[in-house]
């Protein structure tokens, strides 16, 4: 009758906040604004961002001096095998004593809004736009590039 009434999953008691089994996790499909809530789309996609990766979401949260750790984890919803769409992200969210660490933040949902509003600030994802095109128009008023295009080869 005992084994009945056991939990799949047992629950230590003994667990503080400060574990790393109680930190929540974050997949960067959680804020892709290119996956649908089936495929793990947690909020509106206005507040998320085109393919955020494991990186981005460590950074912005290394900001805001939550204990973080990177975990080579892929997402059971996820297609793609290749390692850019793997990685998941534990952030510590309570004290032992169970108050949030940081007021502005005190769940899950609160820090992928975040997310999805820092991100596009990151300096990586601002400079990209910019380079690109300027360095088109250079290799292309140069002539120098034959990399580009398969049209003018001499």
């Amino acid at each position: 009758m005992a084994a009945a009434q056991a939990p799949l999953r047992p629950w230590n008691s003994n667990l503080q906040h400060s574990d790393r089994e109680r930190w929540i996790c974050i997949y960067p499909a959680y804020v892709n604004k290119k996956k649908t809530r089936q495929e793990g789309r947690r909020i509106p996609k206005e507040n998320c961002v085109e393919n955020p990766s494991f990186q981005e979401i460590r950074d912005v949260l290394q900001v805001l001096n939550l204990n973080v750790i990177v975990e080579n984890k892929q997402y059971s919803r996820e297609k793609s095998k290749e390692l850019a769409y793997r990685g998941r992200i534990r952030v510590q969210l309570r004290n032992n004593d169970g108050s949030p660490i940081l007021k502005e933040y005190p769940s899950r949902d609160s820090l992928l809004f975040y997310l999805g509003k820092m991100i596009p600030q990151l300096k990586t994802r601002q400079s990209k736009p910019n380079e690109q095109p300027v360095q088109q128009h250079a290799s292309g008023s140069g002539g120098q590039s034959h990399k580009k295009g398969k049209g003018k080869r001499r």
